[in-house]
């Protein structure tokens, strides 16, 4: 009988699997939204948002989703390489063109482990390409913006890497100037961040999923067209694709401990947002 209880165990494992997936496409999502993914190195869209990409591009829902990558990752010389993988990466996570993907060259957003970017800097980059009228705006009418919402890392950066932390506050900032003069108005733009969880979490992968689905559920709710807490988690099918953005598009990436990450993590299965707190 040994051999049937062992035999069963990645038919439970699917089962789980379907059922965590149906139960997070229950959450309320984004719809019909303009949606920007703020990250700092080409592989951060793949590596940890992958499940937010897959869900939120789904066409029933309407979205618009661009990617904003503040560096090329040109730490060890591959900037240009790296550039073409983040654009493959990204249509094959439902991106709808590769002209929603861009790459900033920019000598203030270095690719360092030792470099803390500004957050006003980071700001009125977001400044010029998202809400170029903002100057002219009156303060007696609303903030206008070309987007609604952002999503990027919260304020530990999943991994502590510092450019990660960096677009936390660079976001921060940049909703604050666009609510200078035009206090009253609701914010236009409306910020989402990745949950930053344990180091055991982070290897859980699946397993991690009961805490996740708890904790989202015991979250503060919020409903309408901008709902929180935010859960994606991938099916085994859009997990496998999740991958494949990893292997068959950063190619330049793969090194031993990434087959690790794409294996073990909880990121590449799932991911859970909270909407900031407005200003």
């Amino acid at each position: 009988m040994n051999w049937i209880a062992w035999a069963s165990v990645p038919l439970l494992i699917f089962v789980f699997w379907m059922y965590t997936s149906t139960l997070g496409a229950s959450f309320p999502t984004l719809q019909n939204k303009r949606i920007l993914l703020l990250i700092a190195h080409p592989d951060d869209e793949a590596m940890f948002f992958a499940p937010t990409l897959l869900a939120l591009t789904r066409p029933q829902l309407g979205n618009h989703v661009k990617i904003l990558c503040l560096s090329s990752g040109d730490a060890d010389g591959l900037g240009e390489v790296r550039k073409k993988e983040l654009v493959k990466s990204g249509l094959q996570l439902g991106i709808g063109s590769k002209d929603d993907i861009l790459v900033v060259e920019d000598k203030n957003f270095p690719d360092s482990m030792a470099v803390t970017w500004h957050p006003r800097l980071i700001s009125n980059l977001l400044t010029t390409a998202f809400a170029p009228k903002m100057t002219s705006v009156s303060a007696k009418e609303a903030p206008q913006a070309t987007i609604d919402a952002i999503i990027t890392f919260d304020a530990h950066g999943v991994s502590g890497h510092p450019n990660h932390k960096s677009l936390y506050d660079g976001a921060h900032t940049f909703l604050k100037a666009l609510m200078h003069r035009h206090s009253g108005w609701e914010c236009p733009v409306k910020l989402y961040t990745l949950t930053t969880t344990s180091i055991l979490r982070k290897y859980l992968g699946l397993l991690d999923a009961p805490a996740t689905v708890i904790g989202a559920i015991a979250r503060k709710k919020e409903l309408g067209s901008f709902p929180t807490p935010l859960l994606f988690v991938n099916s085994p099918l859009r997990y496998r694709t999740a991958q494949k953005a990893m292997t068959t598009a950063h190619n330049s990436q793969m090194r031993w401990f990434r087959w690790g990450w794409i294996t073990l993590s909880r990121y590449m299965v799932l991911n859970d947002l909270r909407k900031e707190k407005a200003l």
